[in-house]
C-alpha cells in the first residue's frame, strides 16, 4: 500500500483544561474541566465530529507530588476516575474510540480484562486499553510501598499481565451463549476456556465472568521509549503513542519498533503508531503565534520548575533557572522522557527556563503553530515519510484549541486525501484498519 492510498489516523488526547499547564488560567479555558461530565461529553462529541478515531486520556494513581505552595497552582490535581469517565461518554457518542491509561503496577488481571471486556460491551466495540508501568513515585506510597520496584521488573509484571488478560478476554467463544429458553441451555460448556495461569508472578484461574467483546479483544495501546518499553510494544501494542522532536526520531522509533514485530509473529500493519502533537492553530500564523505565547506567559516560573523536575525525576529548584541543566544521577524509574528533554537541552543550549517553557504544554512531545495548511503540511510530511501512521492531538487548552483544530485543519487533511470523510466501521478496531483476533482456544483447537 503507498503511502499516499494510506490515511493517518486520529486521537484526540483529553487532558484536564488543556495540556498547556496553565490553559486553566487561559480566559477560555474551563478551569474545573477535569471533574466537569458536561464539558467532557462535549469535547467527546466534538471530536466524534472531527471523525476522530479514538479519545484518549493518561491517568495516575496519586495527586501530582510537590511542594502544596506549588501544586496549588496547578490543575493537574484532581480528575475523574477513566473507568467511570469513560463508561458515562460511551452513551454520548456512537462512533469513536474510547482508550485510557491504567497501570500494571498497582492493579490485578481479573479486574482490568473484566472492566474493559464491560465497557467494550457497553460501547458496542470502542474500548482500548493503554498499558502502562507506573513511574510517578509518589503513587508507590498509595499502595503500602515505599518505592516502586525496579524497572525491569515493572516490565516484566506488565508482559505476564497483559499476557493474562488477554487470555482472560477469550475465556468465551463468540457464540457460546445460547440462551435457549425451550432448552434450557444457557451456555456450551465446551465453548467456555478456563485459562488456568501459573506463572511467575500471577495465578489466574479464570474463566472471565464477562461474554467475549464485540471487538473479540479491546485495542492494546503502548506508550513506552526505552529498549523495555519498544520490545513490549512489539508484542503486545496495535496502537503506539509516543514523543519525538524530530522527523528522524520518528522514523528510526518507527522502523526499530515496526522491525521488532516479526518475531512475534506480528506484521507491520497490526500496529498504529501515533506520536503526540501539540498543535496550536490560527488563521494566519501570527496569531498562532500570539495563541501560544499568550498561554507561555500565564505559566509560573515555580510550576514550571517542578514540572520540568517531574519528567527528569530530579529536584531543580536549588539551580539557577536562568542557567543550564546541572549534572544528573542516573535514574532507573524514568528514563525515555528525560532523555528526550535533556537531549533537547543540550542540543540547542537551553537553560532551565527555557527547556520548560518547551515543554510545559506538550511535556516533550513535538509543538508546531501556524495556520491550517502549516499544521497539514507537518502532518503529512511525517506521516509520508514513514514518521507515523497518525497522530494524538493534544490540544493547549480546551475547548478552544479542540474547535480550531476539528474546523480548520481537519477539512484540509480531507481535501488533500488524508483522513477519511465517515467513520468506516463501528468499532475502533475497524476504524483503525486493525484486524479481529481470534480467540487464542480457537487457534490451539485448529
Amino acid at each position: 500500500m503507498s503511502a499516499r492510498s494510506r490515511q493517518m489516523k486520529l486521537g484526540a488526547f483529553l487532558w484536564p483544561c488543556g495540556h498547556h499547564v496553565a490553559a486553566w488560567r487561559h480566559p477560555q479555558g474551563v478551569a474545573d474541566g477535569g471533574l466537569n461530565f458536561p464539558f467532557y461529553a462535549e469535547m467527546a462529541q466534538l471530536a466524534e465530529r472531527g471523525l476522530f478515531d479514538l479519545l484518549f486520556a493518561a491517568d495516575r494513581v496519586c495527586v501530582a507530588p510537590g511542594d502544596p505552595d506549588i501544586i496549588s497552582h496547578m490543575s493537574y490535581v484532581a480528575w475523574l476516575e477513566p473507568f467511570t469517565l469513560f463508561s458515562a461518554l460511551a452513551a454520548v457518542t456512537r462512533r469513536i474510540g474510547l482508550v485510557f491509561t491504567v497501570t500494571t503496577t498497582y492493579e490485578e488481571p481479573y479486574h482490568i480484562a473484566r472492566r474493559f471486556a464491560s465497557l467494550d460491551h457497553i460501547s458496542g466495540g470502542r474500548s482500548g486499553w493503554n498499558l502502562v508501568t507506573s513511574a510517578q513515585a509518589a503513587e508507590a506510597h498509595n499502595f503500602s510501598r515505599d518505592a516502586h520496584p525496579p524497572k525491569e521488573e515493572r516490565y516484566e509484571r506488565a508482559r505476564e499481565f497483559a499476557r493474562v488478560v488477554r487470555g482472560l478476554w477469550d475465556s468465551w467463544d463468540d457464540d457460546a451463549f445460547a440462551r435457549d429458553k425451550e432448552s434450557g441451555l444457557f451456555f456450551h460448556p465446551e465453548k467456555m476456556h478456563v485459562l488456568d495461569h501459573n506463572g511467575p508472578l500471577f495465578s489466574v484461574r479464570g474463566p472471565l465472568n464477562v461474554a467475549r467483546s464485540p471487538q473479540g479483544q479491546p485495542v492494546m495501546v503502548q506508550a513506552g521509549a526505552s529498549d523495555d518499553g519498544r520490545d513490549l510494544a512489539a508484542e503486545t501494542a496495535e496502537v503506539v503513542f509516543t514523543a519525538h522532536q524530530r522527523l528522524s526520531d520518528a522514523q528510526e522509533f518507527y522502523a526499530d519498533v515496526k522491525a521488532r514485530m516479526a518475531k512475534y509473529g506480528r506484521e507491520p500493519d497490526d500496529m498504529k503508531i501515533m506520536p503526540g502533537i501539540f498543535a496550536t492553530v490560527g488563521r494566519t500564523e501570527q496569531e498562532a503565534r500570539d495563541k501560544y505565547e499568550q498561554l507561555q506567559e500565564l505559566i509560573h516560573p515555580k510550576v514550571g520548575v517542578m514540572l520540568l523536575s517531574q519528567f527528569m525525576a530530579f529536584d531543580l529548584s536549588p539551580y539557577p533557572i536562568d542557567g543550564p541543566l546541572p549534572e544528573m544521577p542516573e535514574n532507573k524509574v524514568v528514563s525515555s522522557r528525560r532523555t528526550l528533554l535533556t537531549d533537547l537541552a543540550q542540543r540547542e543550549n537551553l537553560t532551565i527556563r527555557q527547556l520548560y517553557l518547551r515543554m510545559a504544554g506538550a511535556r516533550g512531545h513535538r509543538t508546531i503553530y501556524g495556520t491550517p495548511t502549516q499544521i497539514a503540511d507537518e502532518l503529512e510530511e511525517w506521516f509520508t515519510k514513514a514518521g507515523a501512521d497518525g497522530f494524538n492531538i493534544m490540544p493547549p487548552v480546551l475547548p478552544g484549541s479542540l474547535v480550531d483544530f476539528v474546523d480548520m485543519v481537519i477539512p484540509e487533511l480531507q481535501r488533500r486525501g488524508l483522513f477519511r470523510t465517515q467513520y468506516e466501521g463501528r468499532t475502533l478496531r475497524e476504524n483503525l484498519g486493525l484486524r479481529r483476533p481470534e480467540s487464542l482456544f480457537v487457534t490451539a483447537r485448529a
